[in-house]
């Protein structure tokens, strides 16, 4: 159970630095920039939630 709980923190680490790095830098052409970065940040979620929906089902699976 404790392994999950680390595994859910560090998901959400890696999540919040990624979302740091790409939204941190200051850009001078703004709205052309909104679309790489909402694309990305989608991408990034997605694959977040896919691992939480594969960790739940490790722990579905193995500890219920």
């Amino acid at each position: 159970m404790k392994i999950l709980y680390a595994l859910v923190i560090l998901i959400l680490i890696i999540a919040g630095i990624c979302t740091l790095l790409l939204t941190g830098k200051g850009d001078q052409d703004y709205r052309g920039a909104v679309k790489k970065n909402t694309k990305n940040l989608t991408l990034i979620y997605a694959v977040i939630i896919t691992l939480s929906f594969i960790a739940l089902g490790v722990y579905i699976s193995y500890f219920v």
